[in-house]
């Protein structure tokens, strides 16, 4: 059976969901009517029309009252609350799939409905404490029997097939990670955003408020999980149709009902973790060369060109690139890097954190994928979130439906068959000894890329050229040298900025007129050095002790 706790990375998870996050409340306070079932059989549209109906009633922020002790439970007693393997769900007529839940409490603390559905019927899963071990947490009372859930996670044969190894798990407003074989758990999914980046405060975390779980049949190869969407700007329906294999794909198909207006709406949204990396390990002195989930976006346009932008850990303000498209391929979060090595941590095992790309189904329209990330000075918290934004309004009475593909993979070599960043190096060019006086302010980056027919035209790299641009500033110099201990090209680029300028590069190279690789961006700031820190406060004289006095045989 698969480990019942809570993986690795959780007390990031929770770090990260603190300022929103929730698992979601129950839909009404009377139990009974959860249990109505409609003489027909369940589907999506059932959901959609909760959705619709949601959404002409105001928002409700009130949340079930939890008992005080299980929103007073700190991260490692609520991650010692596991669900009892012998009481796992999904498992009749033959089903290779198991269901368990999470228990409310700690920073979940607004209970989520779970139903099951067979033969079209659905039912609510009661709660029981007897499914739970508290792990010798001792409970002032016993907890009530409608307490409800934390949210739930699937278990499959899928590293072994003697063996139930986690799938995926949805915890956490609307929150879930998915698992392919080989991987362990790094970033997540989301089923939306709302405000992403904008002022403090006013970003919204949607939840998912209930979940209906379809029975799979015996030797079944997919599991259908159908979700309730709930916040203050909107409500929404969503259908998760879950493939489990070397690579799991989600098949996601979802309706948004806002509630108003909404000015930014993130669709199909990954989140993620970038500390540092070859960019900017040198700011860092943990034993470990390199310390992120995923470590480029990865963008496939409309118009079939690819594009690598790397990860960054910003150091100061909060940063947002937006990357305009019409109808994009594809686009996703990803973790390159590979390499034990490169990596050195035993336990977290970061060379084995999957990725997840994104292909729309249908066409999307004008719009843009956006990439926000701040900054973190630990690996506990995801700084980097990445959506795509519809041009076109989000308004009350416009339903905004939507498809696309989640592929959670090992490796995007089978995405691109064209040439790839593999490294990315930068540092001041007159540190690094550059010709002809390079300027302050000049900054070279160095751009390994491999794969493709990259190792074809090592044999005369006289054919190949490299095409770079810069959006401000100055591009000094750019050269190409083979580097064979990657079997590829290594180009270098000289950029000057103005303090305080941002300047967006770009670099790809070809062949004649036909492009090699995909299309390295990225974003240089030439930071205004910070005032010097005030000098400390100088301590006040201790006062002096008035002098004793003198014998009168001793005065003047």
């Amino acid at each position: 059976m698969p480990d019942t706790k809570l993986p690795p990375v959780s007390r990031r998870r929770a770090l990260a969901l603190a300022s929103g996050v929730a698992a979601a409340a129950l839909l009404c306070g009377d139990p009974l009517r959860a249990q109505q079932q409609p003489a027909r059989p369940f589907s999506y549209d059932d959901v959609l029309q909760r959705a619709r109906d949601l959404a002409t009633r105001p928002y409700d922020v009130g949340a079930k009252e939890l008992p005080q002790e299980l929103h007073r439970l700190s991260f490692d007693q609520y991650r010692n609350i596991n669900f009892r393997p012998e009481k796992s769900l999904l498992d009749a007529g033959g089903s290779p799939f198991r269901m368990q839940l999470f228990h409310p409490g700690f920073l979940f603390v607004r209970p989520v409905v779970v139903n099951i559905v067979r033969d079209g019927i659905a039912a609510p899963v009661p709660y029981a404490a007897a499914m739970f071990d508290y792990g010798g947490l001792k409970l002032a009372r016993p907890l009530p029997v409608d307490l409800g859930f934390g949210g739930f996670k699937l278990a499959y044969p899928l590293n072994d097939p003697r063996n139930f190894d986690e799938l995926i798990s949805f915890i956490g407003a609307s929150y879930f990670r998915v698992l392919g074989r080989g991987d362990v758990y790094g970033l997540s999914a989301r089923g939306a955003t709302v405000g992403t980046g904008g002022p403090a405060g006013t970003e919204e975390f949607p939840e998912f408020r209930e979940f209906w779980i379809e029975q799979p049949g015996a030797n079944a190869s997919r599991v259908v999980i159908f979700a309730l969407m709930d916040s203050k700007s909107l409500t929404g329906a969503y259908r998760f149709e879950v493939y489990p294999g070397e690579d799991t794909v989600v098949e996601v198909s979802a309706t948004i009902v806002p509630r108003k207006p909404i000015e930014k709406l993130g669709i199909a949204p990954l989140t993620s973790m970038f500390y540092y990396a070859e960019l900017n390990r040198s700011t860092f002195t943990d034993f470990r060369p390199e310390l992120h989930d995923s470590d480029g976006l990865l963008i496939h346009t409309g118009t079939g060109e690819w594009l690598w932008r790397p990860l960054v850990n910003p150091e100061r303000d909060p940063e947002t690139s937006q990357f305009l498209d019409r109808n994009p391929k594809g686009f996703g979060l990803i973790q390159r890097d590979r390499n034990y090595d490169h990596y050195q941590d035993l336990e977290l095992a970061y060379e084995n954190r999957p990725s997840y790309w994104i292909e729309p189904h249908g066409e999307w329209g004008d719009g843009r994928i956006e990439l926000f990330a701040f900054h973190t000075g630990d690996e506990t918290n995801d700084n980097t979130v990445m959506y795509w934004v519809p041009k076109a309004p989000v308004e009350p009475g416009k339903e905004l439906a939507f498809a696309y593909r989640l592929t959670c993979m090992p490796d995007d070599s089978q995405i691109n068959r064209g040439g790839r960043v593999v490294n990315t190096f930068s540092a001041p060019a007159a540190a690094l000894g550059a010709p002809e006086g390079p300027g302050e302010g000049t900054q070279r980056f160095l751009i390994d890329f491999v794969g493709g027919e990259l190792a074809y035209y090592l044999k005369d790299p006289t054919k190949v050229s490299i095409v770079s641009s810069v959006s401000s500033g100055q591009l000094i110099r750019s050269f190409l040298m083979r580097n064979p201990k990657v079997d590829g090209f290594r180009v270098g680029i000289d950029v000057r900025a103005e303090k305080g300028q941002t300047v967006d590069i770009r670099c790809f190279l070809k062949a004649g007129d036909r492009a090699l690789t995909e299309t390295w961006t990225l974003p240089f700031r030439r930071l205004e050095p910070l005032p010097p820190p005030p000098p400390p406060a100088q301590p006040e004289p201790a006062a002096q002790p008035a002098p004793a006095p003198q014998p009168e045989s001793q005065r003047p």
